[in-house]
């Protein structure tokens, strides 16, 4: 049953073309990465989804580092790209461990500094690291989801519990994520259901869920094409209205209730956010 769910979780596309010069190999793993160096304060680690390997997302995170003024290290998955293997729930959280221990014991960042960011599939290794971080006690800064799933069963089946077998349970994880958390997700999926997105925003802890963007006319792949800007605009009002390495700060994680006093006492440069219901959250703000 088990082989059964990866062989239909996992589908690397053909490998596309990387150039040799644009990534390098983490050591341990043997898994193809990129690192776009930007001299930044914050680190966007990119866990990315089923169908994708590094070839088809580098040109777009040259331009998004640069617009969002971030580093950013992405990796593949065993058994994806130019890595060899077959890939599997456990190899992916090995795989971002190694991607993340290149991030603060090669190059020296500090976890108050990164942010995981995961789209649909790599929502699993990203808040399997997030949860793990802070159980560890120094939590990463903060973590972005896109598309996320509550688990692999419940894509198909509406369990109100997990499954023997299942895989990538976040449902069951982000209980244990302590750091601001923003949530992405198209009102039309048609490969994660939207109702993925609401129910692990309403699991996670209260004081760390940051404002969602719930895209009304958005499915699975195409968030970015049709709200580019938007989508944009709303992970950099994220960065700067909840990650204090973005204003010169060296900091834990601050509870969202924190960031918005933070804010309400701040120059008027900064964001401004209110803090809501989750009624006026899950309801009012499908754009």
């Amino acid at each position: 049953m088990g082989e059964m769910v990866s062989s239909l979780l996992f589908q690397p596309p053909p490998p596309s073309y990387l150039s040799p010069t644009s990534h390098f190999w983490l050591p341990n793993r043997q898994i193809p990465a990129f690192f776009i160096d930007n001299g930044a304060k914050i680190s966007i680690l990119f866990s990315h989804g089923n169908a994708e390997d590094l070839g088809m997302i580098y040109s777009w995170f040259v331009d998004i580092a640069q617009v969002l003024e971030v580093n950013v290290l992405a990796y593949d998955y065993t058994g994806y790209g130019k890595s060899q293997g077959t890939p599997s729930e456990e190899d992916c959280y090995e795989d971002i461990q190694c991607a993340y221990d290149f991030l603060t014991k090669t190059r020296g960042i500090i976890p108050e500094n990164i942010i995981l960011y995961g789209r649909s599939l790599g929502s699993g290794p990203s808040i399997y690291l997030a949860s793990k971080t802070a159980t560890e006690g120094r939590s990463v800064a903060g973590v972005i989801l896109q598309s996320p799933l509550l688990s692999a069963y419940r894509v198909a089946f509406n369990f109100r519990f997990t499954m023997p077998g299942d895989k990538f349970a976040n449902v069951d994880r982000i209980a244990n994520v302590r750091c601001p958390t923003f949530i992405v997700h198209g009102a039309q999926d048609e490969v994660v259901p939207f109702w993925h997105g609401q129910e692990l925003f309403l699991t996670l802890p209260q004081v760390w869920r940051a404002k969602p963007f719930w895209v009304q006319a958005a499915g699975h792949n195409n968030i970015e094409a049709l709200s580019k800007q938007q989508f944009l605009d709303h992970i950099k009002n994220f960065m700067d209205g909840h990650i204090p390495a973005r204003w010169g700060l060296v900091s834990p994680p601050l509870t969202v209730p924190q960031c918005i006093q933070h804010q309400r006492t701040a120059p008027p440069q900064q964001p401004q956010y209110q803090q809501e219901g989750i009624v006026d959250v899950l309801g009012s703000m499908l754009v």
